[in-house]
């Protein structure tokens, strides 16, 4: 009866210690935060940019890891591509995402489009590094994040498409209407704001998610930089004015990390998704092809078309709407204008591999050829007019651009980890963007194998594993 009991009380003592190591192993991953801020359109030039006042940006950059001269970003360097980048470690070839939305080919003669009113599981062919944390156990929400629409890997999620607020988890939703910062759960409200203040409102968001649920992993993307520099030019007095007033934002979510109490265990990683440049000028490649009877145009709009171009930026993918016709009419395409005024190069498929993205027969959202623009000029989708090179407020494009190639140094994006897991007063030569997702899975303990790029070792103060 004694022997009995002894072994009773031992079952029961082993059990309380396995018990109490659980908790403590739950205990410590609740400890584990990463914040993740992209703030859209920051070119790494203007951190150091004394024009520019970065009280906040400055100051977390001093106190942990500065990539000096800035991250390069993924082909094509627009905004959902490199937003799915920074969180799967890929290139866009690798996650699918090639532009703000998926780009559908509807058959023979038929114009290209680009559906951004899609689901994460149409846009992203991998598993983010938020679906692994989620799958660990691990909290987690965004903010007017691209690319995650519908995902189920997300306690609390705002997302970034046209009607974010039909996709807004409902207790967020209806916590922001108590807050005061939607008006009631109607997209069309909430759109009638400025982008500043929605900027406002996603900050806000933001800062009551720390505060309330403490994610272990938040992700936050700010838009009203890149609304700013696009209208208005990122070197200007506006410019400098968006600049700040995202690093106010950004002091406010810093705050909110304070109020929360979880200062000392989180990880401030702060991005951008693409750089900028200065576009006083436009091609217009489709009026060529327009007068060269390649495509169609009635009463203003491209009806049909064997070749036509969908602008990026900087870049236009060139789209063959016959397949068996493609390789010579992207022959032809090159062929028409390489040597043009504003015209950089024309990649054909055998050059994909310069700029990371699969072949159209590989993927069929991938382009049959790729226009790429000088610097100082963008490429336009107009189909009207006679004129191949014209100002950008003829053509309708943006004095301030992005999408061109990556390797333009202006394209080059912010980059500074800070906090909890990070080295102190470093500063690091220029990374790919791709070590983002795998440096977030290291600061969490995760396993995550799927990225091209590597945790960026040299700025961890903590092991990493070979």
């Amino acid at each position: 009866m004694k022997k009995a009991y002894r072994r009773a009380c031992y079952v029961v003592f082993v059990l309380s210690i396995c018990l109490n190591n659980l908790t403590l192993v739950q205990s410590a991953e609740k400890q584990r935060h990463v914040v993740v801020v992209s703030i859209d359109g920051f070119a790494a030039y203007l951190v150091d940019d004394p024009k520019v006042p970065l009280p906040t940006i400055r100051k977390l950059a001093s106190e942990g890891c500065l990539i000096e001269g800035g991250m390069t970003v993924s082909d094509p360097s627009v905004t959902w591509p490199n937003h799915t980048t920074l969180v799967t470690g890929m290139s866009p070839g690798r996650h699918g995402v090639l532009a703000n939305g998926v780009l559908v080919r509807a058959g023979i003669g038929i114009p290209v489009t680009i559906d951004s009113h899609r689901d994460q599981s149409d846009l992203v062919r991998v598993p983010t590094i938020v679906d692994v944390a989620h799958a660990a156990g691990l909290t987690t929400a965004e903010v007017n994040w691209p690319c995650t629409r519908g995902s189920k890997s997300f306690d609390d999620q705002f997302p970034d498409v046209p009607n974010a607020l039909d996709y807004t988890t409902p207790r967020l939703r209806t916590e922001l209407i108590d807050l005061g910062l939607l008006s009631d759960e109607t997209h069309a409200s909430f759109r009638k704001a400025s982008i500043v203040g929605l900027d406002y409102v996603w900050t806000e968001a933001a800062c009551h998610l720390i505060r309330e649920r403490k994610p272990n992993l938040m992700l936050v993307h700010l838009l009203n930089n890149d609304a700013t520099h696009h209208s208005l030019g990122a070197r200007t007095q506006a410019g400098y004015t968006a600049n700040a007033y995202a690093d106010m934002c950004l002091s406010r979510i810093i705050s909110a990390i304070d109020d929360a109490g979880i200062r000392e265990q989180t990880t401030l990683i702060v991005v951008a998704d693409h750089g900028f440049t200065s576009t006083p000028q436009a091609i217009q490649p489709n009026v060529l092809l327009r007068q060269a009877n390649l495509l169609t145009v009635e009463r203003g709009k491209l009806t049909q078309a064997q070749v036509h171009v969908v602008p990026e930026g900087g870049i236009g993918l060139v789209y063959c709407t016959h397949p068996l016709n493609a390789p010579q009419l992207a022959a032809d395409f090159k062929k028409m204008f390489i040597g043009q005024e504003g015209v950089a190069d024309v990649l054909l498929p055998d050059r994909y591999e310069e700029v990371s993205l699969p072949h159209p027969r590989a993927y069929n959202q991938s382009p049959d050829a790729i226009l790429v623009a000088k610097e100082g000029f963008a490429v336009s989708g107009s189909v009207t007019g006679e004129t191949f090179v014209v100002s950008n407020k003829e053509a309708g494009t943006s004095i301030g651009s992005h999408g061109f190639l990556a390797k333009l140094p202006s394209m080059k994006a912010m980059c500074i980890l800070s906090g909890a897991g990070i080295k102190s007063g470093l500063k690091l030569p220029t990374i790919k963007n791709t070590v983002i997702a795998p440096t977030v899975a290291k600061l969490l303990e995760l396993d995550y194998p799927y990225a091209d790029g590597k945790p960026l070792a040299e700025a961890l103060n903590i092991s990493v594993a070979n």
